[in-house]
């Protein structure tokens, strides 16, 4: 049995002080060996390189202790010990993420967690761009200057808690801007807060999926019908499977009802329009949601410079020659929309030329609508040319 001690500054509890009494294996951060009464008469393992400690622990007779930070359950070190095998018990510490936000007086059970340690970072700003109250476990490279960096031009309110777990811990408010300008002291933890309360949910972390989507074209502010109808919406949606850690652009926005939906899905949104008045539609119909959407007023593909990398894109206006420049971007997944049959092959062609695997299919729906006495007649709708490309 190996017993995993979370270390947060407290003192230990007693069956776990007991248990490193009687180790004659005690693994773990250098600075929690000496901060600790390891017995004179245990094998210390430093955990600079987990796979030695882990095998240091797999090959000894006895019993064995490791020193972790915070609560080793909460992406810690327990999964990976179990992983390999290993019998465990634990003896938690508070988590970092705890205490982050206990140092800032604020309740985290709506928060959503994320780990830029040891993953790719993009997928965790992301969700701090979607989503109102996200704690991000950090890493050296994605830290809160990075962080920081990335945020420019969503309106967030950062909060860095630094070296907890320590006397000297402290939290500092900043923008995202401020947070990119400075160095911090590790260990740290970032939270990325909107200035907007978040809903009160029943379950942590809430789970950013709607319980409908598609939704009808009246529930949208739009003009003169220019809204992306719900059976072309909800086939583009399918392919771009937005979801939390993903980046979608809507471009030729119109009333945003795309990025509107895919923001309810979790994912971050930009949303792009030429026209001033759409861009501002497409702003009060997210306010309408309570979705995350960031709105951009240009004409693509020119405006797009210096926004960060889509994962999916949903190109509503713009034609082929937008379709062309977003391809060549790399997301896993564009999908056009195109009112015109004679400017399909200009698509597809563009999509095949940057490699993605291209299919598409017309669209031409028959609404029920109602007649006198009861009788039921079929409304169609113009077609609609649905053009994708998958990686």
């Amino acid at each position: 049995m190996v017993t995993v001690i979370g270390v947060d500054g407290r003192p230990l509890a007693p069956w776990a002080a007991e248990r490193l009494a009687e180790a004659t294996l005690v693994v773990g951060a250098a600075r929690h060996l000496v901060a600790l009464p390891v017995p004179r008469q245990a094998e210390r393992v430093v955990l600079g390189q987990v796979t030695a400690g882990v095998r240091a622990l797999a090959s000894h007779d006895g019993p064995a202790v490791v020193l972790a930070s915070g609560d080793p359950g909460f992406f810690g070190l327990v999964r990976l010990l179990r992983e390999h095998g290993l019998d465990v018990e634990v003896a938690p510490g508070v988590s970092s993420v705890a205490a982050a936000f206990g140092q800032a007086g604020l309740n985290w059970d709506d928060a959503v967690v994320v780990s830029a340690h040891g993953r790719d970072p993009r997928r965790a700003v992301n969700a701090c761009r979607a989503l109102a109250k996200v704690a991000v476990l950090t890493a050296p490279g994605a830290g809160p200057a990075e962080i920081g960096a990335a945020l420019r031009g969503w309106p967030r309110r950062l909060l860095v808690a630094e070296r907890l777990g320590t006397a000297s811990r402290r939290v500092t408010a900043c923008t995202p801007e401020e947070a990119a300008g400075r160095e911090w002291a590790d260990p740290n933890v970032v939270l990325s807060l909107a200035d907007r309360p978040s809903p009160r949910g029943w379950a942590a972390p809430p789970r950013p999926a709607p319980e409908r989507w598609a939704l009808p074209e009246e529930w949208f502010e739009h003009r003169d019908g220019m809204i992306t109808k719900a059976e072309v919406r909800a086939l583009a949606l399918a392919h771009l499977g937005p979801g939390l850690g993903d980046l979608v652009w809507d471009l030729g926005c119109g009333s945003g009802s795309v990025a509107v939906e895919a923001a309810r899905f979790g994912a971050a949104v930009v949303a792009v329009d030429r026209d001033p008045g759409q861009c501002d539609r497409t702003r009060r119909n997210a306010a309408a949601y309570g979705a995350e959407v960031r709105v951009v007023h240009g004409e693509a593909p020119g405006c797009l410079t210096g926004l960060p990398t889509p994962d999916a894109v949903f190109v509503g206006g713009g034609g082929a020659d937008v379709v062309s420049h977003v391809a060549r971007l790399g997301a896993r997944t564009v999908v056009a929309a195109l009112a015109a049959v004679d400017r399909v092959p200009a698509a597809r062609d563009a999509l095949r030329a940057a490699a993605y695997d291209v299919g598409g299919v017309s669209l031409a729906a028959s609404r029920f609508a109602d007649l006198p006495g009861g009788a039921t007649r079929l409304a169609a709708a113009n077609p609609v040319f649905l053009v994708w490309g998958h990686r």
